[in-house]
């Protein structure tokens, strides 16, 4: 794709875009005030699907699925939506937002790995030394050897790198299986799948602890799914029609860079020295590993779709 001239416009909306996907990690601890954590996702989920649905009525994606497709993307909708949030919120409870937001932005260096497999890349030099750098920066930032409250707890610290995990299969397996007009559509029928199987893990691991619909959950929850989800992913899609795709990944550095100054400034989160060189250690694998060049293997190539976003 020829890039295009970027304007004013683009760039605002681009702004607001990161900003919706970096306080959403700030509104998840919001939200795990007034619900579970696997409520809260599936609140988040259905709040976001119902959005998408609404706007389809005014503005239908531009291809519509196959019913292979269909199906294909209700299955997608498992590790991207149900396991991405659902072991993310979970892991919130007991991480702040900032660094929360660190560990699970490593997505794109799963994806790079996953992708040699299965999409039949050959990382260069430039995507090596991003994955080294980028897992080094996250072993800074949780600290495992500390203890105490500077370390990221081992079971959310878990938990969060699966929901990065999640995330990135669920990338892969969007680049292999759609054709990039049918991604916005795509997109939507995944969020509904995965909020359904998110109502369901709720009502089974925490059907006795209901949500109370505070005004501070309300809130959250239209701030994630509405702004963080429905609006956020219009403009992502819209841009990626302007923008090739790894340049406007390349821009995904600065969300957790978002996440960790709202909650250093309304929660009071701070990072030690060396988790500060950690968070620039993956920030910095992002960035690189969203411009480094992948060569296709003779085999083939890959079809090259951008990610389906739930962030």
């Amino acid at each position: 794709m020829e890039p295009r001239p970027w304007t004013a416009r683009d760039a605002a909306l681009l702004g607001l875009t990161i900003v919706a996907w970096g306080t959403n990690y700030l509104f998840v601890r919001v939200g795990l005030s007034s619900a579970g954590p696997l409520w809260l996702a599936a609140l988040r989920a259905s709040a976001g699907a119902g959005a998408l649905g609404a706007y389809f009525l005014f503005a239908r994606p531009p291809s519509r699925l196959t019913p292979r497709e269909r199906g294909l993307a209700l299955l997608v909708g498992i590790p991207n939506t149900a396991g991405l949030l659902g072991f993310w919120f979970v892991a919130a409870a007991s991480v702040p937002p900032g660094q929360t937001a660190v560990v699970i932005y490593t997505y794109p260096l799963w994806v790079a790995l996953l992708s040699v497999p299965l999409l039949s890349l050959r990382l260069g030099v430039g995507h090596w030394a991003a994955i080294v750098g980028g897992f080094a920066g996250v072993t800074l930032v949780s600290q495992p050897w500390a203890g105490g409250h500077a370390a990221i707890p081992t079971l959310a610290l878990g938990e969060l790198i699966a929901a990065a995990v999640c995330w990135s299969v669920a990338t892969v397996l969007v680049q292999r299986l759609f054709r990039r007009e049918a991604l916005p559509a795509a997109n939507g029928y995944q969020m509904l799948a995965g909020a359904g199987v998110l109502l369901l893990l709720a009502v089974v691991f925490e059907g006795s602890a209901l949500p109370r619909f505070t005004p501070s959950l309300t809130v959250a929850v239209l701030w994630m799914g509405v702004y963080g989800t429905a609006f956020a992913y219009a403009v992502w899609f819209f841009l990626l029609g302007k923008v090739p795709a790894p340049t406007l990944s390349a821009y995904a550095f600065l969300v957790p860079i978002v996440a960790l100054g709202a909650s250093a400034v309304f929660l009071g989160e701070r990072l030690d020295a060396e988790q500060a060189i950690g968070v620039v250690l993956v920030l910095l694998s992002i960035y690189g590993i969203s411009r480094a060049s992948a060569r296709p293997r003779p085999s083939g190539s890959p079809p090259g779709a951008p990610a389906v976003r739930s962030d």
